[in-house]
């Protein structure tokens, strides 16, 4: 199992409404991808400019396959990051 989490922080606040949609849209096609056990999106309360995504892959080989999909680099590599400072973590899971 493998657990990928990222913080994301819009630099231009203007920009907030498109990453929200564009950020919704890769984890609604990245939970059908073959591997993918959960893809969840978060956006602060607090601070509407912060996002996080919580993921988890069955393996590694999962999350580099994700890595290469047609919305991975054409959405979220060419739409959203060059929008964001990105932050990613893979992670072990402690309880």
């Amino acid at each position: 199992m493998v657990f990928n989490n990222v913080i994301l922080r819009v630099s231009n606040p203007e920009d907030t409404n498109q990453i929200q949609a564009l950020l919704i849209q890769q984890a609604t096609i990245s939970k059908k991808e073959i591997g993918c056990e959960r893809f969840e999106v978060y956006q602060s309360q607090s601070d509407r400019e912060l996002f996080f995504l919580i993921e988890q892959w069955e393996s590694e080989e999962a999350l580099d396959a994700h890595r290469k999909t047609e919305n991975f680099l054409n959405v979220y590599m060419t739409e959203v990051v060059p929008k964001v400072q990105r932050e990613p973590h893979l992670s072990s899971k402690l309880i």
